[in-house]
C-alpha cells in the first residue's frame, strides 16, 4: 500500500502516551492503525444507515433474534471444540 506523509496535530500527553506504548512500528504505524480502525467504522455506520432508509430500523425483535443466533453459532463451534475429530477418535 502507497504511504503518503502529512502533517497532524495531536495533545502532547497523547504523542507521550502513544510513544510509552509503541515498539518498532513506531508512532506513525499506531496513528495510522487508529485512522484506519476509524474509517472502518465510520464505512460501517455508513452501511447501517443505507440499509436503514432502505429496510427500515431494527425492531428488538430483529435484535433479539440475530443475538440468539450468534449464541446458537457460539454453542455449535464450542460443541466442535469438544467432540474430538474423526481421525483422532479412530
Amino acid at each position: 500500500m502507497a504511504t503518503r506523509k502529512i502533517t497532524i496535530t495531536v495533545p502532547e500527553e497523547l504523542v507521550e502516551s502513544i510513544k510509552g506504548r509503541v515498539d518498532s512500528r513506531g508512532v506513525s504505524a499506531y496513528i495510522a492503525a487508529a485512522a484506519a480502525h476509524q474509517d472502518e467504522m465510520d464505512r460501517l455506520r455508513e452501511l447501517a444507515d443505507r440499509l436503514e432508509e432502505e429496510h427500515g430500523p431494527v425492531t428488538d425483535d430483529d435484535y433479539q433474534a440475530a443475538l440468539d443466533r450468534i449464541a446458537e453459532m457460539d454453542a455449535w463451534h464450542d460443541g466442535q471444540k469438544q467432540e474430538p475429530h474423526r481421525s483422532e477418535a479412530a
